[in-house]
């Protein structure tokens, strides 16, 4: 019984099936369209003020300035891929992509990730070769144009956290949080120097913010492989799942129960469902929809439904038959 079910569905379970996608699809539409345009936004200006720190930061001598320069060219790099995955994963669902592309986001901080590896591993080459050898730095320069950086980034991380914070758009944040750090030791490198300081604090500050960014680096680069690893989302736990669902009058026990990320804020459920009757079915679904989307956030489900009294006689017929 249950095997002809799962093979043609009847309509109560095509029912959960679509219900459920639909749902998703419309809700992640609209907050990738919404992140699209925050990204975007946040492309244009930091791109425009990398290209102006990226001359001051010749002129002036300074690796705090030109690293902060080569974070913010990164981020415009990595702020247009966000924007086209945010585009992607608004898409609809295909006959070839049946989720839609939903993980396009996550495929997006994945690249942010590497990109801010990237960064980092030039910065700490350049800082430490400038420890051996400490050029003479323009101090005021470098405090005048810290400051104008840490005002563009301060906006630009001020418009992204008011964007949902999905995957992509966190990814973003973290290039224009390591920005916002660049700009901080800019600043107190140019101030440091400007009051008659060593020019070696310049190299020694971009050597810190490299650590810090590389931390927030490391916790998104775990996340994202979680999501790609189809693991349990964070802050559902299984077991707990189970219960819920146990809990529902008529349902008897919950097995083959698996949860995983479509993207870093969509989730998705599939599982057996043993129930007294399955002519009760129809009446149980949309409890465990309901329980599934206002308790635990999965608007996905595949629910299959079967009989447990017919289940346990075929187990029984099958222990009997192999004596």
């Amino acid at each position: 019984m249950s095997a002809h079910q799962h093979d043609h569905p009847d309509h109560s379970h095509s029912h959960s099936h679509s219900h459920s996608h639909s749902h998703s699809h419309s809700h992640s539409h609209s907050h990738s369209h919404g992140s699209g345009k925050v990204l975007l936004f946040a492309l244009i200006f930091t791109g425009a003020f990398a290209i102006v720190e990226a001359v001051a930061g010749v002129l002036a001598n300074s690796l705090a300035l030109l690293s902060d320069a080569g974070h913010m060219l990164t981020d415009s790099l990595s702020l247009a891929v966000g924007a086209v995955a945010a585009w992607l994963a608004s898409r609809p669902a295909s006959q070839r992509h049946s989720f839609g592309l939903q993980r396009a986001e996550v495929l997006g901080a994945l690249i942010n990730v590497i990109f801010m590896f990237v960064v980092v591993a030039f910065i700490a080459w350049e800082a430490v070769e400038r420890l051996f050898d400490t050029p003479e730095v323009d101090g005021g320069a470098v405090l005048l144009v810290g400051g104008l950086g840490l005002l563009v980034n301060v906006i630009v991380a001020w418009v992204l956290m008011r964007g949902e914070q999905n995957m992509n758009v966190r990814g973003a944040l973290l290039h224009v949080m390591g920005d916002l750090l660049g700009s901080v030791a800019a600043i107190a490198a140019g101030l440091i120097i400007y009051l008659g300081g060593p020019s070696i604090m310049d190299p020694l500050l971009s050597l810190l913010v490299c650590v810090l960014i590389l931390v927030s680096a490391v916790r998104l680069l775990k996340a994202v492989t979680h999501v790609l690893m189809e693991g349990v989302p964070a802050g559902i736990e299984l077991a707990e799942v189970r219960l819920a669902l146990a809990d529902i009058e008529g349902v008897q026990a919950v097995h083959d129960l698996h949860i995983w990320s479509l993207s870093s804020s969509k989730y998705a459920l599939a599982a057996h469902v043993d129930i007294d009757l399955l002519a009760r079915w129809p009446g149980i679904l949309p409890q465990i929809q309901q329980l599934l989307r206002e308790r635990f956030g999965i608007t996905h489900s595949t629910l299959q439904p079967e009989d447990r009294v017919l289940g346990a006689r075929c187990e029984l017929s099958a222990e009997c038959a192999a004596r």
